[in-house]
């Protein structure tokens, strides 16, 4: 062997020694221990893998490849309807006569003491309905002529009539809904969805997201993040306007070759950082990108309604072209049909406290029940014709419910008709995906304060939903910072009340 051969060999050992430093160990062990689980967590996923041809071990970028649950499931996939502001149950489902009887009264005392509101003080004045009620169905449902076309699928629906919750601010009650957890830095129920299940569609997201109403929703984009889960597994959000996911279009010069040339590059780097480091997250941005090269061809087509017939346009209500909740409601059909796993949508504009027409209960919200009704009964009853309502559960709400008394801030009545934020009693329903047609769990106090039987939290909807998905809610679990979380963290119970 030469000199110069043995001083190489010399400097490559004095180069692995000098990597082997505290600080690496503890850096190689923990991120090593991460990727460990995480694989044992996918199924069984080899992140690995066999050895290429040149010794290195190649690694499956593919963290979104279909899994199974932990049993049959009922449902493929879930569409979850969000009304961020939280709708008044009072106007919609829970029909209260006896409140009406009290319309314009002092709030009685015992309704005030100790309760804790966002807005309401001093003694405001009781409110009765705002809608007109009937029956509807073979079922009975009380539906508010607020609703008149979601009134003709009443027999669809399974209501929950006291969902409670322990936050009346919108930003900490949505996230509880939707994370599990009031505070920030949980994923979402969307991101346990697609982490359990992975996705049908290899040239689609798991996980999709669709707003409209002009604004997010107070949590911010956290509702559909992914927390400590691989980010990966975070909500993709789309628009219904213009380009369906901000910078899917090659830039100028750049040709659909050139892309995939820049992607191999920019992964190879990664594929070597990941070797050096076995960072899990690595391995999710490698599938981000090359998801994001898969997308350029995929999502444009999926999300373009343009060429729905004229019937399933006048169905809905949509207007191609626009931004508008009865656009994403159809595409939430369109991808669902695709394959994605969880498709959210967030409708803002639903918090009625009466400071102003739009937020008027006798006005505003009227408005926004018109936009809602068409488009979301089009969704059962396309679901329904397309033989996919078996198989997707349609989760409808909103984060708190509204208070049988009329909003007063300072004192003051406000200058429209308006309720404040209640978490006591609100109303959530579901349909389809193997949930009960025609039911209603749960009951209020006959002026709908307080809930009196059939109970339920956030946890318990979290747990309803995973179980129709295939997943036993307290064993689907992701280790991180030293012990196992899950969605719905030490609580929840499937809803059997309202389970096929």
């Amino acid at each position: 062997m030469s000199h110069n051969n043995q001083q190489l060999i010399d400097a490559a050992n004095k180069a692995i020694l000098e990597q082997q430093t505290r600080r690496h160990f503890f850096r190689e062990c923990v991120t090593g221990m991460g990727a460990m689980a995480m694989g044992s967590l996918l199924g069984g996923c080899n992140w690995l893998g066999s050895k290429d041809q040149s010794g290195l071990a190649a690694i499956n970028t593919n963290p979104l490849m279909a899994q199974a649950p932990h049993f049959a499931p009922k449902a493929k996939s879930v569409i979850y309807l969000h009304m961020a502001g939280a709708p008044s149950q009072l106007e919609l489902f829970d029909y209260k006569p006896d409140l009406q009887k009290l319309d314009g009264q002092d709030c009685p005392q015992s309704l005030l003491e100790g309760k804790k509101f966002a807005f309401i003080r001093g003694v405001p004045k009781m409110m009765g309905p705002q809608a007109n009620f009937k029956q509807r169905g073979q079922s009975g449902a009380w539906i508010s002529d607020h609703l008149p076309h979601l009134a003709t699928v009443a027999d669809e629906l399974a209501f929950l009539k006291a969902v409670q919750t322990d936050q009346f601010n919108h930003g900490p009650a949505q996230l509880l809904m939707h994370t599990g957890s009031a505070r920030l830095g949980r994923p979402s129920m969307g991101a346990w969805a697609t982490y359990g299940l992975g996705s049908e569609n290899s040239n689609l997201p798991g996980f999709v997201v669709l707003t409209s109403g002009g604004k997010f929703p107070d949590a911010g984009k956290s509702v559909w993040g992914s927390g400590f889960l691989p980010s990966v597994y975070q909500g993709v959000q789309c628009r219904s306007e213009g380009d369906p996911v901000l910078f899917i279009k090659d830039p100028a010069g750049m040709n659909r070759d050139l892309r995939k040339a820049s992607i191999d590059a920019i992964n190879e780097a990664n594929r070597q950082t990941y070797e050096e480091f076995k960072d899990p997250e690595t391995v999710a941005r490698i599938a981000q990108y090359e998801m994001a090269y898969r997308m350029q061809i995929a999502v444009p087509d999926v999300m373009n309604i343009n060429d729905e017939p004229p019937s399933i346009h006048d169905m809905y209500g949509t207007q191609p072209g626009k931004s508008c909740f009865a656009n994403n409601v159809l595409l939430a059909r369109k991808l669902v049909e695709k394959g994605v796993r969880f498709v959210q949508l967030f409708d803002w504009g639903w918090d009625s406290h009466g400071t102003d027409e739009n937020l008027a209960i006798d006005y505003g919200f009227v408005n926004k029940c018109r936009s809602m009704d068409k488009p979301v009964t089009a969704l059962l009853l396309d679901l329904k014709q397309r033989g996919l309502l078996d198989e997707t559960l349609v989760v409808w709400g909103g984060e708190f419910g509204r208070t049988p008394m009329q909003e007063n801030r300072d004192g003051k009545k406000m200058p429209f008709k308006g309720r404040d934020h209640h978490t006591e009693a609100f109303t959530i329903w579901m349909a389809g995906g193997g949930i009960q047609k025609g039911v209603s769990f749960g009951e209020t106090d006959e002026i709908g304060y307080s809930a009196i039987s059939g109970k339920v939290d956030a946890y318990d909807i979290q747990a309803t939903i995973l179980n129709q998905l295939g997943f036993d809610h307290e064993k689907l679990v992701y280790p991180f910072q030293g012990r196992s979380f899950r969605l719905t963290d030490v609580h929840g119970r499937v809803i059997n009340e309202i389970v096929a």
